[in-house]
């Protein structure tokens, strides 16, 4: 029974079942960000922010500038999905999600820590910590690199 146990750890915990886990990891936290910034610009474009948005920054997150942060925060849920579902600088990716999380968590929807937010801040602190894995550009970067 334990040499089969064994074996089954053996079979998931390989470098290929490792990159699939974190290629996962990465597309899950991708598309999260990536919905959300798909409903702040306007239909038909890829980057021109609706008015709603700025309404929405300034009513109802309460947020400082909101035709600037606004802006920020659009662009960076446009930005660092694409860079995690590449798996191009991973880390610098789910970093910068993983800031975006922490600023919503704390200013705009405290109470959906255990619901919501733990998940993102757990895949993001994965991707940190492991980087994009075997399936990613960094990957294939880093091996020309040297």
């Amino acid at each position: 029974m334990m040499k089969l146990i064994k074996k089954a750890i053996n079979m998931v915990s390989g470098a290929v079942p490792e990159a699939i886990a974190l290629l996962f990891a990465r597309v899950a936290l991708a598309g999260i960000f990536w919905r959300s910034a798909r409903t702040k610009v306007e239909d038909g474009s890829f980057l021109s922010m609706k008015e709603l948005t700025v309404d929405l920054f300034r009513d109802e997150y309460g947020m400082p500038f909101p035709e600037i942060t606004g802006l920020i925060a659009t662009y960076a849920e446009h930005f660092f999905p694409i860079l995690l579902v590449l798996g191009l600088a991973t880390r610098f990716g789910a970093a910068g999600l993983l800031v975006m999380t922490l600023v919503i968590q704390f200013f705009v929807y405290p109470e959906a820590w255990w619901s919501v937010h733990i998940i993102w801040v757990a895949l993001a602190l994965v991707l940190i910590t492991r980087g994009g894995g075997l399936f990613s550009l960094d990957k294939l970067v880093g091996g020309k690199l040297g």
